[in-house]
């Protein structure tokens, strides 16, 4: 061992001795420096290494799934595999270098530092503290008087005390450094030359690995060359296709469909064809037919499950419509109803017809023995009425799922960020993993409604309200903050408790949410204020579009007066028979058919083909002068209302308040995040909600996410009116029609005493008389129950009736929805 510092020289303690103790201490304190950055830089390399290893690990994954979706080709799958195999087997090479590299590096120089160094430098301190003393010593020994021996005695024998300690201590110190200085030599080497070893293997490791990867490598490169030769070819053969199809007489579009029922998969005939849907408004829709197994089936989409038309053909038959509107029409009838098809051209109808009877025929050929199943004709009303609702309108789990995750942002969980989730709140409007919808349950739905995107049915206003906000929009209010206070976003498998903790700053505490300022939040609400005065000029103050003229009316009455001059009849999306269709569910007594007759607002007309509003007023009704003044088809002009007054506070339940008019949903989610209430009143505005802000808007999605977020959709203005007599002045359908579904009082009476229904029979508005009286009717039969809950005279069509008027609803509330 090469001594660095002589004992001889620290019992002289000489100045040599202290200039080499100088420059060893400097030496050591420079050594700690290099070995805290490199055990630092060794930490840096071991992060970055194992975070490299983890996105390998996903890349390995991402080539291992796409060798199981490749497994068709025998070439692409079996290589990809062996590829993952390889790199898989590097990145695991990868993990035990960086484990190494920890256990010789970091953790054998960080004990050195911490233990080693630790010593020498606690034995610096008693050397320097016992160097002090003995100068002190020596200076005091120095300036005792001769004449005081007692003085000179008791500085001696201090002197020779600290002397002997000094020199002690200071071998100590001395053999301290002399062993920190060959254990540096002993600990530096051995580290690194572990971690060189380490290095040595991975190599040979990786080298030893990619040649036995080799010969499939040199293979693969061979079939390459192949490869590209046949697919220059492939590319050369579909180019001459392509020509020769380009070649072809297209002047007709006409598909050459062939009835034949020898094929494979057992379809006769199949191709596409307009299906005119049972509902209220006869709508077509495209399908694909296809006529299998004695049965005539369509799907929507290919992956969907048939939809049965016609279950036995043997009790159909097939005629061919030239009394309806459109061409090459033809009607495929059975005991429980009918089927109303069009086909593109007149030579398709033809074979359309042709293989449907064909089928009959056939049917009856191979199952001519067999007993046909007993009908059940008190579902046939039903499986009618709603198939097509189903098929038109209905939204299945699929279609929701894959819509609301077409959202920007929202293939994440909006909170840790999981992929591909299968929950959503409907009242945040974000998607969710399974993790954090458990979560959000337990916030209680004052907070979260949580509802499955693909076990729970979904209503298309609720699906336009999670595709108009989605996660990307929600974060950046709730999340605004996040960053700037150092909260760290949880990601997929950290533990529970840390995402609750989260979720509940985020939603319940609201701690991430920017609190703007005053001015700010002025401007916000002045922008967003100027919406409803141009709503108000265009709407509310503008004289209404005059009616068509119509015939005259067979007046009910000798004392029946025309409502302006003449009678009154607006275009209705129910036709004739529709209505008939519709009020046949309920005109079940005498009762009922009185009730029509005496207050319905809906008579016949003197042909009887046609059906008209009333003229004659109701006994609710105004007179003609209160009329004038009061009238919903002809709106005073009032004052706008003040956005700001002394008595108005500028609160966020006022940035909701004008959001909603506005329509502006984000704006409306920004409100709700700064605890906007959504039943706020505004007194300077008639004591006007948010909700009838969302009514005077005419946006259906808005008044959607109000009543989602405990919106009171009975809740009253000053004059007595709730949403639904907004909704009916204004002659927004849909938003009636929502407010219906959502259990709104029709019956109720404002400081005039006039109901919704009294005002649109005032306002002529046939569509919204239609809903509240089949509302009106659907509540009296549900109140037709004998007593002690005994079931009264009606029960039987109940089931039917309530499918009509829910469907009726719905289906409006679609349009609009397409409309908008």
């Amino acid at each position: 061992m090469k001594v660095m510092v002589d004992f001889e020289d620290c019992l002289k303690d000489s100045p040599r001795f202290r200039a080499t103790i100088e420059d060893v201490e400097g030496d050591v304190g420079e050594l700690e420096c290099k070995l805290d950055k490199l055990v630092k830089l060794c930490i840096g390399m071991i992060d970055a290494g194992r975070a490299y290893s983890q996105a390998n690990r996903h890349f390995v994954n991402g080539v291992r799934e796409l060798a199981l979706q490749s497994t068709r080709d025998d070439v692409i799958g079996s290589s990809l595999a062996a590829f993952a195999e390889t790199l898989q087997e590097m990145n695991n090479y990868h993990t035990i270098l960086f484990d190494q590299a920890q256990r010789s590096i970091k953790s054998q120089l960080h004990t050195f530092v911490k233990e080693d160094l630790k010593k020498f430098k606690d034995a610096k301190k008693q050397f320097d503290k016992v160097s002090e003393e003995k100068e002190v010593a020596l200076v005091k020994n120095a300036q005792v008087p001769r004449n005081k021996q007692h003085e000179v005695d008791e500085a001696t024998n201090i002197l020779t005390t600290t002397r002997k300690c000094f020199r002690h201590i200071a071998l100590d110190y001395v053999l301290q450094i002399n062993v920190l200085q060959s254990k540096k030599r002993l600990e530096i080497l051995k580290s690194m030359l572990s971690f060189m070893n380490a290095n040595l293997s991975f190599f040979q490791q990786g080298y030893h690995l990619f040649s036995d990867l080799q010969p499939l490598m040199k293979q693969l490169g061979g079939q390459l060359d192949q490869l590209v030769v046949d697919s220059a070819k492939e590319k050369r053969d579909m180019e001459q296709k392509h020509s020769a199809i380009q070649q072809q007489d297209f002047s007709t579009d006409d598909t050459k469909l062939e009835y034949n029922i020898d094929t494979e998969n057992g379809i006769a005939m199949e191709g596409y064809l307009f299906k005119r849907a049972s509902n209220a408004f006869k709508t077509w829709n495209r399908r694909w037919f296809s006529i299998q197994n004695s049965q005539l089936v369509y799907q929507k989409r290919f992956r969907d499950n048939p939809t049965v038309v016609v279950e036995d053909l043997r009790l159909c038959t097939v005629k061919q419509c030239e009394d309806v509107e459109r061409r090459f029409c033809f009607e495929v009838v059975s005991p429980t109803k009918s089927c109303m098809l069009q086909a593109d051209s007149e030579k398709l109808r033809q074979a359309w017809t042709k293989a449907v009877q064909n089928s009959i025929a056939t049917a009856y050929r191979e199952n001519g023995d067999e007993p046909v199943a007993p009908l059940d004709r008190q579902a046939s009303v039903s499986v009618g009425s709603l198939d097509s609702l189903g098929e038109g309108r209905g939204l299945r789990a699929e279609s929701a799922l894959q819509r609301v995750l077409a959202v920007s942002g929202n293939d994440r969980c909006c909170d840790c960020g999981q992929t591909e989730p299968r929950w959503a709140s409907i009242n945040l409007g974000i998607t969710l993993c399974i993790e954090c919808s458990g979560i959000h349950r337990s916030l209680g739905v004052h907070n979260s409604k949580v509802r499955s995107l693909t076990l729970d049915s979904w209503e298309p206003e609720l699906l336009k309200l999670m595709c108009e906000l989605g996660n990307g929009v929600i974060n950046q209010i709730y999340e605004a903050r996040r960053a700037e206070m150092g909260w760290r976003k949880p990601q997929p498998g950290d533990p529970r408790q840390e995402i609750e903790a989260y979720i509940r700053a985020k939603y319940v505490e609201k701690k991430f949410v920017q609190r703007p300022g005053t001015q700010e939040q002025r401007s916000k609400v002045m922008a967003l204020s100027k919406h409803d005065k141009r709503l108000k000029g265009s709407v509310e103050f503008l004289p209404p579009r005059p009616p068509p003229p119509t015939p005259k009316l067979r007046t009910a009455s000798s004392t029946s007066a025309p409502l302006s001059g003449q009678e009154v009849r607006r275009d209705s999306l129910f036709c004739p028979d529709e209505l008939d269709s519709l009020f046949s569910y309920f005109d079940t007594s005498s009762k009922l058919r009185s009730l029509r007759s005496a207050d319905s607002g809906i008579q016949n007309s003197a042909d009887g083909s046609r059906e008209m509003l009333a003229s004659t007023p109701s006994s609710n009704s105004l007179s003609e002068p209160e009329l004038q003044e009061e009238s919903p088809v002809s709106l005073p002009q009032r004052d706008p209302p003040p956005v700001f007054s002394e008595l108005t506070e500028l609160c966020p339940s006022l940035l909701l308040y004008w959001a909603s008019c506005a329509s502006s949903l984000p704006d409306m989610a920004e409100a709700f995040a700064l605890g906007a209430d959504a039943n706020w009143v505004n007194m300077e505005d008639q004591s006007r909600t948010p909700l009838m802000q969302a009514v005077q808007g005419g946006s259906l999605v808005t008044s959607e996410f109000l009543l989602q977020n405990a919106a009171n959709v009975d809740q009253p203005d000053a004059r007595g009116r709730a949403a639904l007599h907004h909704a009916t002045i204004l002659g927004h359908t849909g938003q009636v029609c929502l407010f219906l579904k959502r259990g709104a009082r029709q019956g109720a009476v404002d400081v005039d005493g006039r109901t919704p229904l009294s005002i649109a029979v005032e306002a002529a508005n046939a569509d919204i008389v239609t809903l509240l009286r089949l509302a009106k009717m659907n509540e009296e039969l549900k109140e037709s129950e004998g007593p002690l809950g005994q079931p009264g005279q009606y029960v039987h069509s109940q089931s039917n009736t309530e499918q009509q008027y829910k469907k009726c609803i719905q289906e409006f509330i679609s349009q609009q929805l397409d409309e908008s």
